[in-house]
């Protein structure tokens, strides 16, 4: 099974600061897209961080999330199948999300195997009241000219707001490249860039399209997106041009719209 975690993005910073835009041109310089995508993006990474902590090659790990009720592995049918199951409550995990429901993973083969396709899908399942719907696909796609192992990434799905306030849709083609720590067990030591590009509709349904243009350097020893930059364009709007720095975990993003430059960290 798989030992892959991905960072959640750094964009979600965004959402802590988008109520306070006040602008001139407040449509034009909405930050909505941007913090809708960072948010579809943190649930769906979050999935597969869950199933990451939940499972290692061969079985359940030894220690998992006190918050998880049951881990069920069949591997008398193929694919594999593993059902994370938090139950119908919400509970509080170490990173201070609640969640409830479960999640769905199916695998083709182990996470190192070229050829492997691993599948999240969420079952009734909620992140801080927020229900996560669709599917997340990885596959393993085996090494580059360089000898580093690439992963296509496919996400495909919808956060609605609790209460139903509002919906989002999320879609991204990715590939994902494993540039250091791939010699050693440890996930600790893992590095990875991040390519390709997504697009979505925001709650106020503006469609939006998504270009990582430098790729997006994830450290797992860091919670932060630590380097890259990508653009945000929503329907009929200026793009909003995004840099997560020079490498250090801090945290601290820049957007550009319009010729104005925030920083968030």
């Amino acid at each position: 099974m798989k030992r892959h975690l991905l960072a959640a993005s750094a964009l979600a910073l965004l959402a802590l600061t988008a109520c306070r835009k006040e602008t001139t041109d407040p449509v034009n310089n909405d930050y909505t897209s941007a913090v809708d995508n960072s948010l579809a993006e943190s649930m769906f990474n979050d999935m597969l961080k869950q199933a990451d902590q939940a499972a290692e090659e061969g079985g359940v790990r030894g220690m998992m999330d006190a918050c998880i009720d049951t881990i069920v592995i069949d591997t008398t049918v193929m694919p594999r199948t593993m059902l994370i199951d938090f139950g119908p409550v919400n509970c509080t995990g170490q990173d201070g999300r609640a969640r409830r429901g479960s999640i769905l993973v199916t695998f083709t083969g182990p996470y190192r195997a070229v050829g492997t396709v691993i599948t999240i899908t969420p079952q009734d399942y909620y992140v801080n009241d927020h229900r996560v719907e669709g599917t997340k696909t990885v596959t393993n796609l085996g090494p580059n000219g360089d000898g580093n192992t690439q992963f296509a990434i496919a996400v495909n799905g919808t956060v609605t707001a609790p209460n139903n306030a509002w919906t989002s849709t999320h879609t991204a083609s990715r590939v994902r490249t494993w540039v250091q720590g791939e010699e050693t067990l440890t996930p600790w030591d893992d590095v990875y860039l991040i390519t390709g590009n997504g697009s979505g509709t925001n709650r106020n349904g503006v469609a939006y399209t998504l270009t990582i243009t430098q790729a997006l350097r994830v450290e797992l020893g860091c919670w932060h997106v630590v380097s890259g930059k990508l653009e945000i364009t929503p329907q009929g709007l200026a793009t909003r041009y995004v840099d997560f720095g020079n490498g250090s975990c801090d945290g601290t993003v820049t957007v550009t719209v319009n010729g104005v430059t925030f920083t968030f960290g």
